[in-house]
């Protein structure tokens, strides 16, 4: 395993432009995090089209870090204007930002960072390991098997995403039905295309995840335009370095926190759907129970800071586990990724990690455990590069975006947006697409619908309907298969077990709003 990423390193090293790529996306993705509003998915979103110009490392370590460097840039905009620049940041805010009151955002941002970075790191060797392993153990199944995954992954992810078991099994109802626009996979006949000659390949993926996490984002902001403006105040660093810096003593008093945080976010990833924004509040709300003096809490400590920034970020890597593993996105961020190893030939799933599979990267011939690696290596270097910058720069970052005007910042975004939805394909249609999915986005968000339920089940709906129709086939017994099969009984097993635990939650949470 060690030898494996030692070698990934210098794969890595060896191609210093794929190095650039890695150093640009860590500060792409801290300036898209620290903006309201915007995610990281988001920026993928816009620059998935950079990604087809091109290698394959070069364009999956590229979109890869500015999923993790987006995570982080999200506590910018929550520590300094209490405004979390993602989901994820929420529970930040709680005690970054009367840090920031009390003249102590310095310190607040660079414990952010510290905590960041170590759950990041911790999630990603998890990720190393763990996805290592399980493939091992995921090579022998075959299409009932694969099936029987993708139920209990459509059950898991529609039922845990959102407050509302109902809208999340909707949504990924919806996904998985706007998936199979196109050709049948058996039969190549075409199929809910509406005469339309850009659906007869299917719905393209860039304007989907553009309209759905962009334009819809837009659409937000102008709504809150004449309601909500940042706040414009420069926060204020007092020039006493402990009030600046993160200091050892500090950092040996989070350190437990720290951990503990990162195993819940490490957790709380590879469970499909969850994602960064469960395991901030899980996290901050655990410690706060453990702490002697929870009073504290909300006051501004930078233990409050430390536990939902180590948890959030710790989700990155193991949120690749099903990913490459079982060839399942367990987030958004995944689920795009899994169009960029499709779009350069490569297939996820546990082949992925063969040692005889050989590939084509640039110049380069490798196996695609090779590659994988060199993958993984990418990731642990974006790491030290976005932690480098924001730890340095944050504080500049935050206050650059304070001083952009919303309403110049939102219309670029906006025209940035229509134009990489033209460039993927070169079409205008795929603009309709982008703005009509923008439109959808808009009301799934006014209406409490699950986006990141609707984006997986998009992805994953082709691969299931495949797996489905080559059961059948090979089947002597039909869907009996499924159930008398062992494994596959057991994934389903496990998605239906984990939706009636969902539904009596929900039940239990109704009995006591009656009582």
């Amino acid at each position: 395993m060690f030898v494996d990423l030692i070698g990934g390193f210098g794969t890595l090293f060896g191609d210093p432009v794929t190095v650039f790529f890695v150093v640009l996306a860590a500060l792409i993705g801290i300036v898209f995090g620290a903006l309201p509003g915007l995610t990281a998915s988001a920026a993928i979103a816009m620059l998935l089209p950079l990604s087809f110009h091109m290698g394959a490392l070069q364009a999956l370590a590229f979109l890869y870090v500015i999923g993790k460097s987006g995570r982080y840039g999200g506590s910018i905009a929550a520590i300094l204007f209490n405004t979390p620049g993602t989901a994820a940041s929420a529970a930040t805010m709680q005690d970054g930002f009367p840090m920031t009151q009390a003249g102590r955002s310095g310190k607040a941002l660079r414990t952010a960072t510290v905590a960041s970075i170590f759950g990041d790191y911790f999630g990603e060797f998890i990720l190393i390991f763990g996805a290592v392993y399980i493939a091992s153990f995921t090579k022998t199944f075959g299409p009932t098997q694969y099936f029987s995954i993708y139920v209990m992954a459509f059950v898991v992810i529609g039922s845990v995403v959102g407050n509302s078991i109902l809208k999340g099994l909707l949504s990924t109802v919806f996904g998985g039905l706007v998936g199979l626009i196109g050709e049948d996979v058996i039969t190549g006949e075409q199929r809910m295309t509406l005469g339309i000659p850009e659906l007869e390949s299917g719905m393209a993926l860039v304007p989907l995840l553009i309209g759905v996490f962009v334009i819809s984002e837009v659409i937000v902001q102008a709504e809150k335009a004449a309601k909500v403006t940042l706040n414009k105040t420069n926060p204020t660093l007092v020039d006493q370095p402990d009030n600046n810096y993160f200091t050892w003593n500090e950092f040996k008093k989070c350190f437990p926190i720290m951990c503990r945080s990162s195993m819940i976010g490490s957790v709380i990833g590879m469970m499909p759907g969850l994602g960064s924004s469960v395991a901030c509040f899980v996290a901050y709300g655990e410690e706060k129970r453990r702490s002697k003096t929870p009073e504290k809490w909300g006051t501004g400590i930078v233990e409050g800071v430390a536990a939902p920034e180590s948890a959030n970020n710790a989700v990155s890597g193991p949120s690749m586990i099903p990913l490459l593993s079982l060839g399942i996105p367990g987030s958004t961020i995944a689920a795009v990724l899994i169009g960029v190893f499709i779009i350069h030939g490569l297939q996820v799933g546990p082949q992925i990690f063969d040692d005889q599979n050989q590939i084509i990267v640039g110049v380069q011939v490798m196996t695609s455990r090779e590659f994988i690696f060199a993958l993984f290596a990418a990731g642990l270097v974006g790491i030290a590069a976005y932690g480098i910058i924001g730890y340095w720069a944050a504080p500049l970052i935050g206050r650059t975006i304070a001083l952009i005007p919303q309403n110049y910042l939102y219309p670029f975004i906006f025209a940035t947006a229509i134009a990489a939805s033209f460039s993927s394909r070169s079409s205008i249609a795929d603009v309709g697409f982008a703005i009509f999915f923008g439109v959808i986005g808009y009301g799934m968000r006014r209406t409490n619908f699950s986006a990141a339920a609707f984006i997986i089940a998009f992805v994953l709906a082709g691969n299931m309907e495949e797996a489905f129709r080559q059961a059948m086939m090979i089947s002597d017994n039909g869907l009996l298969d499924f159930v008398t099969e062992p494994i596959s009984a057991s994934f389903l097993a496990i998605g239906l077990g984990m939706l009636a635990f969902r539904i009596s939650k929900q039940l239990r949470k109704i009995k006591v709003a009656k009582n």
